[in-house]
């Protein structure tokens, strides 16, 4: 059978840059030197050999910038212009530029679900031409993978194939065919009115949720667990973001929505998802604070119905300070049990303990942990595949599959937050990060990379297949430097 797949002695693959925000402190991508002498050092790899690089999904954030919508339509080439060449993004893309004009390199741009205007035409047209000044050599190896299908390739005779893993994340699903559908009507001249697309739960929650918070508290979409984290972290900080937690209630309902069009989406493909307890608010808070908002409430009262109490009670007021309109029913239960349990022990505190609900048994960072993007990709694939290779989660894992096979998620490089037991040992050895968290910017976050025990973790991550001693093998690698680039092996399948 001929062979229909591109064929490379090398895939370098990352995942999660997170290109975006006009304000520095937006920008949740720190290394950016890094990353663009790092593209330098892949397009120097194996000089006598075809190369690839595949950017596997969210290389920009179009999220992250002003826009009014959830997706940029009739100004999307202007947005996405807006981030390739504002610094200090602009040398990342001249350097993708330099990878492009060099034989036998090949660029892959994967798409995720913060950068979804990459599946319009009129946006590859000018990342095309923005990356080869229209030299025609250098625009044959620019190539997209937009629809959701994810790249496959070969490396030797073995098989490998990259998604950026949102796919199969109720939360994140993108409706391909919708997007499809923009994509013609702008191709056609024709607007997209905003009404007509719907957009995720996750989509929701940055826009309507994060980016309002992020206004004050600019690391707070840096957390993991994510959603845990964020939510209880911001009810203990502001109990003032309570009006926000409440717009959570309609977004997890899209997030339901979500679970029947992934199920759907790859039951068609031959796989059908296990039926699991669907994410409601309980998952989304910590015992403590969970126990502080209900402490004198109808045990039968569930936080889905007292935060739907409060989404039109908390409008415009600030921490520990009355609101400003009249507060009834659970809303204000809510608002004195909350502020009175901090009150009580202190904010600090109430957060060192709200952050000991996440980390007990936690396994975040376990690159060997089959965290559900594993499960659910892997469970949607056939038995071809001899490398399996996502993002998504901005943490990498590398698990060996039956048969040889092996599964990598290729992390991020973007700012990661993580909190150790030794860090919430007590009040006194948190009280340093609290600090750092009230002050809200992330030029804080930033200072504690050179404490003995960093907030900030300095992890960026990339995959790479490649041939060595005449066998196909694959390397989960941690790059450091700036101008002079380190790769630290960590797992080699």
């Amino acid at each position: 059978m001929t062979n229909t797949y591109p064929q490379y002695d090398e895939v370098h693959v990352i995942s999660d840059l997170h290109m975006g925000g006009v304000e520095a402190d937006f920008q949740i991508l720190k290394q950016t030197t890094r990353l663009a002498n790092f593209i330098r050092w892949v397009s120097n790899e194996k000089p006598d050999g075809n190369v690839a690089l595949v950017l596997n999904g969210d290389v920009i954030d179009t999220l992250a910038e002003n826009t009014n919508n959830y997706v940029a339509v009739d100004n999307a080439v202007e947005v996405v212009e807006g981030i390739i060449n504002r610094e200090p993004f602009k040398q990342i893309w001249d350097a993708l530029a330099e990878f492009v004009h060099k034989a036998n390199r090949t660029l892959v741009i994967v798409i995720g679900n913060h950068d979804i205007e990459m599946a319009f035409p009129q946006v590859q047209n000018f990342v095309v031409s923005r990356l080869s000044a229209d030299n025609l050599e250098a625009r044959a190896r620019i190539d997209f993978s937009t629809m959701g299908a994810g790249y496959i390739c070969l490396v030797g005779d073995a098989k490998v194939f990259c998604t950026h893993g949102n796919e199969v994340d109720p939360w994140n699903f993108l409706r391909y065919e919708d997007l499809s559908k923009a994509a013609r009507r702008l191709n056609s001249s024709r607007s997209l009115d905003p009404k007509d697309w719907e957009p995720n739960a996750g989509t929701k929650m940055v826009k309507d949720v994060m980016n309002l918070v992020k206004r004050k508290y600019k690391w707070i979409d840096l957390l993991k667990p994510e959603a845990q984290a964020a939510v209880g972290v911001l009810l203990v900080l502001d109990p003032a973001q309570a009006d926000k937690i409440g717009k959570l209630m309609p977004i997890v309902g899209r997030k339901l929505t979500g679970d029947k069009q992934v199920n759907q989406r790859l039951s068609a493909d031959g796989y059908s998802a296990t039926d699991e307890p669907s994410t409601d608010v309980d998952q989304l808070l910590g015992k403590n604070v969970l126990q502080s908002m209900k402490g004198g409430i109808d045990s039968g009262t569930s936080i889905d119905d007292l935060l739907l109490g409060t989404e039109t009670s908390f409008e415009t007021y600030d921490t520990f300070q009355e609101p400003s309109t009249e507060m009834l029913g659970t809303g204000q239960v809510i608002w004195d049990r909350l502020t009175g349990w901090i009150r009580g022990i202190g904010k600090d505190e109430a957060l060192r303990r709200a952050l000991l609900d996440w980390l007990e048994g936690d396994e975040t960072f376990d690159r060997n942990n089959e965290d559900d993007t594993f499960k659910e990709v892997t469970a949607s694939i056939g038995g071809s595949l001899d490398f399996v290779i996502t993002g998504h989660t901005h943490l990498d894992r590398s698990i060996p599959l039956p048969g040889g096979r092996h599964y990598f998620n290729c992390g991020t490089w973007i700012r990661l937050l993580r909190f150790t037991s030794e860090m919430l040992k007590d009040t006194d050895s948190f009280k340093p990060y609290f600090d750092v968290l009230e002050n809200g910017s992330m030029q804080a976050i930033d200072e504690t990379a050179g404490w003995e025990d960093p907030l900030l973790l300095d992890q960026t991550s990339a995959v790479c297949i490649k041939i060595k001693d005449n066998k196909v093998i694959g390397e989960l690698a941690h790059i450091g430097g700036e101008t002079d680039i380190t790769r630290t092996v960590v797992e080699t399948s």
